[in-house]
């Protein structure tokens, strides 16, 4: 399929995990022309196991402050985990989810931006396009859109691999690691593990089909 002015392109891109400079790299090689209407939409899970989580942060609200709804913000498991830590409401399993890394980040650009703190608050849990459903972790079979529960948005695996219910759009996720992108009839998966070694960040374009990694 070929992008023109009345079809976009949609460049997708799978789990960052403080992988700042794979995320620099990856978007010197999308081509993604945000003044042609085309967008650029994070599944979220910027953030925890990497070295510069502050600096993934930094970097994606640079470009959403410039291209504003050209951006799309996805929020991940993660980020709620970090804010609920950072607002009270729980501890964080730092042994388990590389949340400490995080923090070291964090304490290395003291104090706390309060534009990370609106970053956190702000994140959206799925986006809608006519063809495609975007989210971090899939949706919940038999259940509606607007009626999904915020913990499957973010954290939902099995169930939702595991069945071949029709959503009626193509679910485009991170969140469950794959060494190679993952495609199923209506399900497109990116996380390809860019944190781990030997793993990659990649990028889907949706409307031509094309993979890009580092």
């Amino acid at each position: 399929m070929i992008a023109n002015s009345q079809n976009p392109r949609i460049f997708v891109i799978g789990d960052i995990h403080g992988c700042r400079l794979k995320l620099e790299e990856l978007l010197l090689k999308i081509d993604w022309r945000p003044a042609n209407q085309e967008k650029l939409v994070f599944l979220g899970d910027y953030i925890d196991r990497g070295l510069d989580s502050y600096g993934v942060v930094e970097k994606v609200l640079e470009l959403k402050n410039r291209w504003r709804e050209r951006v799309v913000l996805l929020k991940g498991n993660h980020e709620q985990m970090f804010f609920n830590y950072i607002s009270g409401k729980e501890n964080l399993s730092l042994t388990s989810n590389g949340s400490e890394f995080t923090i070291d980040s964090y304490r290395q650009n003291a104090p706390f931006p309060i534009s990370h703190i609106d970053f956190y608050q702000n994140l959206e849990l799925f986006h809608e396009t006519e063809s495609h459903i975007f989210v971090h972790a899939g949706l919940r079979p038999g259940v509606g859109l607007g009626d999904q529960a915020e913990d499957d948005l973010l954290w939902i695996r099995d169930e939702f691999l595991e069945s071949a219910y029709d959503f009626g759009k193509t679910v485009v996720f991170g969140h469950t690691p794959v060494r190679e992108p993952y495609f199923a009839p209506g399900r497109v998966g990116l996380d390809t593990g860019a944190v781990f070694v030997g793993g990659r960040l990649t990028c889907w374009e949706a409307v031509e089909d094309r993979i890009i990694s580092v």
